[in-house]
């Protein structure tokens, strides 16, 4: 383990058992829970202009108000902009890349950086949900890997500045299941296997990413537009409902690692970091399911009507610094998109294949469906119960 990666597993009360039905992330617990911004901003009735905003490298325009996903920056680096630049940032969580789209695309949301997926950021170009970046308050852009720049989902590199990157898969108990993990993504699909740990087993709260691994599992592509192939998947996550203790997108990682679960589905950093943080640390281990998962990219992107677009590129810049990409990646134990970072980090974590994979050819990036997109979301409700 890397000297420099800072234990981050809070302690957390867990009240009686996780019901299913109430770990849901399309309800109001998904809203904007912080201060809102001072109400000079007026509420945008459509996106009216995609910019890019009027703004000089570090120029400010009030405080930051982040929407991202949980426990995915560095305490550190938030104190750091605010102690540098005199803001405050405040921010705000979501648990999946649906939950956030509708809040951000209404506009009037009053949050100034959002951390979409790949797949999500051609839909929020298309729908004219986030403004293009104005590169010059940006000169930390260069620092991008050149894989990242463009990114497929935003060819022209105007949108979005890739924030960190890994893969989707399993995180599993091996004092339970045992030390020859090669059932895949049988361990919660294959009812024969996934009923031994019957109560015991998390799937994201994630239409793509759970149905994607229950597409993994059966053969097809996560990116299928084939109806058939789809009702398979949500057939599988409907029959695995009865071995579930939760979908959670949140706490997969704590639980796993508390005892609460022995199988957690969930994102590779997230997973790592938590059994870096417990003692008995080698009884437990992050798989890519032999039959393949998600490898994904997450970026910063502003929306259409962010109240502070200014202090969003400062920002933005911030984060693309070398050593603050550095650190940013060596706390969530994720991939650095960001090339300049690479001579501040550890030589253990660039070496360690639960954050740079060197066999890749079981992994797909979820793109954009376009129409098909609903199916995914209706399937999966309907699968949920």
């Amino acid at each position: 383990m890397t000297s420099r990666r800072t234990t981050r597993i809070a302690s957390i009360l867990i009240a009686g058992s996780f019901a299913i039905a109430a770990c849901g992330g399309d309800d109001a617990a998904d809203a904007p829970a912080a201060e809102e911004p001072a109400a000079e901003e007026p509420a945008a009735e459509e996106p009216a202009s995609t910019g890019p905003a009027d703004c000089a490298a570090e120029q400010l325009d009030g405080d930051l108000y982040l929407y991202n996903w949980s426990e995915y920056i560095d305490p550190e680096l938030k104190t750091m902009f605010e102690d540098k630049y005199g803001v405050a940032v405040i921010e705000d969580n979501y648990d999946s890349n649906e939950a956030m789209q509708p809040i951000v695309a209404a506009g009037n949301s009053g949050y100034d950086v959002i951390v979409p997926s790949d797949y999500m950021v051609s839909i929020l170009i298309s729908e004219g949900t986030i403004q293009k970046l104005n590169k010059a308050a940006i000169p930390n852009f260069a620092n991008l890997d050149a894989q990242f720049n463009p990114p497929s989902y935003d060819p022209n590199a105007e949108y979005v500045a890739a924030y960190q990157w890994g893969t989707t898969g399993l995180g599993v108990n091996l004092s339970v299941v045992g030390d020859d993990v090669d059932a895949g993504w049988g361990l919660v699909f294959d009812p024969a296997i996934a009923s031994k740990y019957s109560g015991q087993i998390t799937l994201l709260n994630d239409p793509r990413e759970t149905l994607g691994a229950a597409l993994k599992y059966l053969g097809y592509s996560l990116n299928t537009t084939d109806l058939a192939q789809l009702e398979e998947a949500k057939a599988l996550v409907a029959d695995a409902v009865a071995n579930l203790a939760a979908f959670d997108s949140d706490q997969y990682d704590e639980l796993l690692t508390l005892g609460q679960t022995v199988i957690a589905h969930g994102y590779s950093g997230n997973i790592v970091v938590s059994i870096d943080g417990y003692e008995g640390d080698d009884e437990y281990t992050y798989i890519v399911p032999n039959q393949g998962g998600t490898i994904w990219t997450d970026n910063m992107a502003i929306p259409f009507d962010a109240p502070h677009p200014c202090t969003a590129h400062t920002f933005i810049n911030f984060i693309l610094d070398a050593e603050n990409g550095a650190q940013l990646s060596e706390w969530n134990y994720y991939g650095s998109p960001n090339a300049a970072s690479v001579e501040f980090m550890d030589p253990e974590f660039l070496a360690d294949e639960t954050v740079y994979p060197a066999d890749r050819s079981k992994l797909e990036f979820i793109t954009d469906t376009g129409d098909f997109e609903t199916n995914f979301s209706d399937s999966f409700s309907e699968a949920k119960g």
